[in-house]
């Protein structure tokens, strides 16, 4: 009887296992993707002039939990962006699927390029890592056609230099006092209590609290001098009604909020639908509940509603060019500041200040409001002097007179007109910022009468006064979220 042989058990060839990426190479990814999205809002907006936000509030807001390695790509790659897409027009490597994901292509070239690792992972980053010989070589024809030796050379870094200025943290009273967080700061950093703002701390150049617990927690706000002189300026008191008129992202908001202990009400009016939200999310990270956000224009609001009858004060921070805080807030990094827009800016300084002219005057056209501040961050002689120079003829009739906030501070307005010694400017070189705060308030004779019930010639006279601000509503719909706060 034939004996069968049992067939041997096939080989089963065991395919090795797939290397899952490290922890470092899941954050470098996840940090890609998130500074993709922060690049595309700012291009965004920058092509649009509709900026929601600065840079540095997108990638420092609640939803970026990698801070750090964002805020690196983000300000790295649009240091290198002209390079940047020179090299992908040279190299001619990009698809159409690719084309529409530009920020995030953008971001993988400047670590393939220039950064100190490759990235290894995601599906974007092998297609641009397969290509980097063409990449390397579109970079080199560039150099060779722009004639020079290196792409530092290619660069103008010479905005970046020499602006260093302290830290400064204001403290959030409404969670924490400031001698305990002074105590807590200690232990990092050398810390001292500003001179002018009771609640600010300045702690030297260089100090990164973007991860620090305190601020996490909403205890700690990192706010600038400039942006924290403002509350400070109108002085509310505990109980009073408030309105901030621009209010997002809201840490002036907030600020008023912890100088009014958490009592009477604060009216935040915020009308760009992005800005509400930042403005929402800063308002719950400071414990505060005394702040009611109105979405709406301020300029809709009626000063002769009922419901605005106990309003004691009005903050206005309303859009302006950001020229003292250009370096801070990065924008010298946008495309839009590396052509000469010398006869743009001029068209958007006109435009801005006729917002500003409308807006204070409506600020200070509520009956029952004692104190009214405006501030910009701006160092432009528009914005600042000439708007509330505009102004003073209708101000005084409302019964309201220039005062000088922080009197200690040496640095006053120009002296284009009778007063502007009350103003306060801080100078971008001595103070490392660009800031204006005019602050008006109410004289014991006020007299709120209306044009129409002052008869004859002084009829006349106030008419002409108010209503060169009375202007095509249209007109002044440009200013809709176009220009940062």
């Amino acid at each position: 009887m034939a004996r069968h042989k049992s067939k041997a058990p096939p080989k089963v060839t065991r395919q090795p296992k797939k290397q899952q990426p490290s922890g470092a190479e899941r954050s470098s990814l996840y940090a890609r993707r998130e500074a993709a999205k922060v690049l595309h809002t700012v291009l965004r907006g920058d092509a649009e002039r509709r900026a929601v936000a600065s840079i540095k509030s997108l990638v420092f807001s609640p939803s970026v939990r990698n801070k750090r390695g964002t805020f690196a790509l983000v300000c790295e790659t649009l240091k290198y962006l002209n390079v940047i897409k020179d090299v992908l027009e040279i190299a001619n490597v990009l698809n159409s699927k690719w084309k529409r994901q530009e920020p995030l292509v953008y971001i993988i070239c400047y670590d393939i390029l220039f950064g100190k690792e490759t990235p290894s992972i995601g599906d974007a980053e092998k297609f641009l890592v397969r290509r980097k010989d063409a990449l390397l070589s579109g970079l080199a024809t560039l150099l060779v056609r722009k004639k020079v030796k290196s792409v530092e050379e290619l660069l103008d870094l010479s905005q970046l230099n020499g602006h260093i200025k302290p830290r400064y943290v204001r403290v959030n009273t409404l969670k924490l006092d400031v001698d305990s967080a002074v105590q807590e700061l200690e232990k990092l950093y050398k810390v001292e209590k500003d001179e002018t703002v009771p609640d600010l701390l300045v702690m030297p150049p260089g100090s990164d609290l973007h991860a620090h617990p305190l601020v996490m927690n909403g205890r700690l706000f990192l706010q600038g001098k400039g942006s924290s002189m403002v509350a400070a300026a109108l002085q509310p008191e505990a109980g009073w009604e408030v309105i901030d008129a621009c209010s997002a992202p809201g840490n002036k908001t907030v600020h008023l909020a912890s100088l009014m202990k958490g009592q009477g009400k604060i009216i935040a009016c915020e009308l760009n639908e992005e800005r509400v939200k930042r403005l929402e999310q800063t308002i719950k990270l400071s414990g505060a509940t005394n702040i009611e956000v109105f979405h709406g224009d301020f300029l809709s609001l009626n000063p002769t509603d009922p419901s605005f009858a106990k309003v004691r004060a009005i903050l206005l921070d309303p859009s302006c060019s950001g020229s003292g805080t250009i370096t801070d807030r990065l924008d010298h990094l946008l495309p839009s500041h590396s052509t000469d827009n010398t006869n743009y800016d001029s068209i958007r300084l006109h435009k801005l200040a006729v917002f500003q002219k409308k807006a204070l005057a409506h600020a200070l056209s509520f009956p029952q409001v004692e104190r009214v501040v405006y501030s910009t961050c701006s160092i432009h002689q528009i914005e600042n002097e000439d708007v509330v120079s505009s102004v003073l003829p209708l101000a005084s009739s409302l019964g309201f007179e220039l005062s000088t906030p922080f009197p200690q501070w040496q640095r006053r307005g120009l002296s284009v007109f009778t007063g502007s010694e009350h103003l306060l400017r801080m100078d971008p070189v001595e103070d490392k910022e660009g800031f204006f705060i005019a602050l008006f308030t109410k004289t014991n004779k006020t007299d709120n009468s209306k044009p129409s019930e002052i008869p004859g010639r002084e009829c006349r006279r106030r008419r002409k006064q108010f209503y060169p601000f009375l202007w095509p509503k249209v007109f002044f719909r440009a200013w809709n979220g176009r220009f940062p706060y």
